[in-house]
This record gives C-alpha cells, structure tokens and sequence, in this order.
C-alpha cells in the first residue's frame, strides 16, 4: 500500500511539471508570434512608404534665366537653388539652368512657361510690365521697401497671395526665389547737377524707374544685360542702371561710363521668382511643391546675404580705376519722389491689380514704419 502511494506521488509531480512546462511554451509560442507579426506589419508598412516613395516620378526641368550665372548675386542664385533642390531630394528633383537666350529670349520667359514651351524659368517679373502692369510692385519699386520689408510684406501679408492672384490668369506660379539689395542709380559720362541733366539722355533704364526718366525728358531703352556694354560702348546710350556694383564691374559698365550715382532710388530691393506653368505645378505631389518652396525660400535669404556682403569691397577698388561714385543731391531726390508719386498715382488709376497690390503695400508700410523708426538706429548715427 505505501509501495503504491510512493509510486502515485512521483508520477503526479511530474505530470504538474509537464503541464507547466506545456503551458509556458504555448505561451513563449504565442509572444513570439504575435512580434513576428508586428514585425511583419512594421515591415510591410515600411516597404509600402518606400514603394509609395519610390512611385513618385523624378522632375526634370529646364530653366532658363533672365541674367547669367557668372553675375555675382544678381545671376548666381539659381545655380544654388538648382544644387539644392537635386540635394534634398536624392536627385529626384532636377533643374537644369540654361544661359540668357539659350532656350528662350530673357524677356520672355514667362511667356514661354504659360504657352508651355517650358516647364519653368527663373526671372524678374518686371520684364512683364508691358503686359501685366503690376509686375514692377513684385519685382522693384522706386523709393519702396528695402529688402526684409518686402519679404515680411510677401511672406508675412498679403504679398504672396496677390503675386499668385495676378500670375494665375496667365496660367503662371511664381515663387519668390531671390532678392538684392538696392542697384546703383545709374552709370553716366557726364555728372548729373540737376534733372534738366537727363533730358534728352539715351538710358538703358528698367520698369517704373524708367516711366520716371520718360517723365523727365529722357529717352529711356530696355536692353538685356548681356548687351549693354556693347551699345554704352558703341555710343548707342549715354548711360545705363543694371545692378549692383559687384554685377555692373563684371559687365564693365565702369571701362566707358566713370560717374557711377547712389542711392538706387528706382530699385531699392530686386527680387527674383521661378515661375512654373500653372497645370505642371498644381500635378505636382504637395511634398514636391513644399520641398521647392523652402529651397526657394532659403535662396531668398543665402541670395541677400551674398549680395549684401559683395559691394563694399566693389566701391573700395573704385578709386584705382578712375571711377568716382557720387551721392545724389537731397533735392534731386525729393523731385524724383515726386515724379515717382504721381506715376504710381497714374499707373493705378490706369489698372486694378496695380491698384490693390499698391494699397496692400502701402497699409503694410504704414505699420511696419511705426516699428521701424522706433527700433533701428539712424543710417548717419556716429557718423
């Protein structure tokens, strides 16, 4: 009887054992299942995003430009702007830029982007201004906003949302992608004493700073930068305005015209735009329009601090060459602003876009001032 019990007792222990030992792989079976299938999920969900990613089609865009790329500033930008986009997206997003005329006329480019003889394009949009009067406000205004007034009145206000308003109607997206600081007011022969100085004056002189010379007596040309030196050389002007110092000294406007005026009064800032036909835009995946936005975005502020830190050295070296810059006269200016004032007063009058983008500017400017002559100490301090 006892042999019995002894013999039971093992045998239930073992049998305890087995159970647990039964349960707990079922258990070990049944975790490590249930991460295999996360596991699985996980990678399922990360080859499908990489699937997702790599079924967007790469964008290749040639792009023609309004100024060359060897310009310091003024033309270089968009080869930054084209290394980065091919950058950040892993070659996916091209753009190829082609030289002044090499594609299409460089007063033309955004023509050529809305009857889609391509893609997109980089430019001045106050090359438009025969055709879309209201350019000149997007592009430089005569005795306007400087520079970072401009970008928070775009980017902050009501800027990009007009610029994008006035464009769509000729099927065009243009996206600010640049900006300088204010051009020289001109390279003369002679010295200008007073504004009877410029009547009669063949000048190469651009958007509204140009209907102000016409105003004044002048007789005011537009010619591409490429073709300026040879028509100041050729006596075809007797003056020309194009850039700043650092621009101007590479074209050799200072080799003929020695009398080189400051402040630029007619462009104080010159922005810069990639214009993309409108239906290529809107086809684009949002992360692909996001992504060229903030590569244009970043070539705003690299483009003005490029310009900014190229011209003091530029008028350093004048003297060596004979150039003699000069100030123009308070009065000079003021009857300039004059003039500026009234052609602003006619052109709005004359077009509603031109009109609303003024307005929208000017109630910006009458709060930004507040701020600005509060907090920024006087240009002449400690001088």
């Amino acid at each position: 009887m006892s042999n019995q019990a002894g013999d039971q007792e093992p045998r239930t222990v073992t049998s305890v054992w087995t159970n647990r030992t039964v349960g707990f792989a079922i258990l070990v079976a049944f975790i490590t299942g249930l991460v295999g299938a996360l596991a699985l999920r996980d990678q399922d969900r990360s080859t499908t995003a990489v699937a997702s990613e790599t079924s967007r089609s790469s964008i290749y865009w040639r792009v023609p430009v309004a100024f060359g790329t060897n310009l310091p500033g003024l033309g270089e930008n968009v080869l930054r702007i084209a290394e980065d986009a091919d950058s950040i997206s892993d070659g996916r997003i091209r753009l190829e830029v082609f030289e002044p005329g090499m594609l299409i006329p460089p007063f033309s480019i955004t023509e050529g982007v809305r009857d889609g003889k391509i893609k997109a394009g980089y430019t001045w949009l106050g090359y438009d201004q025969g055709r879309i009067p209201a350019t000149p406000l997007l592009s430089a205004v005569p005795f306007g906003m400087e520079p970072w007034e401009f970008t928070a009145w775009y980017y902050e206000d009501e800027g990009q949302e007009l610029t994008e308003a006035l464009y769509e109607p000729h099927l065009v997206h243009p996206i600010l992608c640049g900006i300088v600081g204010p051009e020289t007011a001109g390279w003369f022969r002679e010295p200008i004493t007073s504004l009877t100085d410029l009547e009669g004056l063949k000048i190469r002189f651009a958007g509204l700073g140009g209907r102000v010379l016409q105003e004044l007596g002048a007789s005011v040309t537009m010619i591409p930068g490429g073709e300026i030196f040879q028509a100041l050389e050729k006596g075809a002007i007797d003056a020309t305005e194009y850039s700043m110092p650092a621009v101007d000294q590479k074209l050799g406007f200072d080799r003929i015209a020695t009398f080189n005026y400051f402040p630029g009064w007619h462009q104080t800032f010159t922005a810069s735009y990639l214009v993309v036909n409108l239906s290529t835009w809107r086809s684009l995946h949002p992360s692909d329009r996001a992504l060229i936005e903030t590569v244009c975005t970043a070539g705003v502020i690299r483009n003005l601090s490029r310009g900014e830190s190229l011209q003091g050295e530029v008028l350093r070296g004048f003297a060596k060459k004979g150039v003699s810059p000069r100030k123009l006269p308070h009065e000079i200016l003021q009857q300039l602003a004059a003039v500026t004032e009234q052609v602003l007063i006619e052109e709005a009058a004359n077009d509603e876009d031109f009109d609303r983008i003024w307005s929208s500017q000017k109630q910006f400017l009458s709060s930004y001032r507040i701020w600005k002559d509060h907090a920024y100490l006087p240009r002449d301090f400690g001088q």
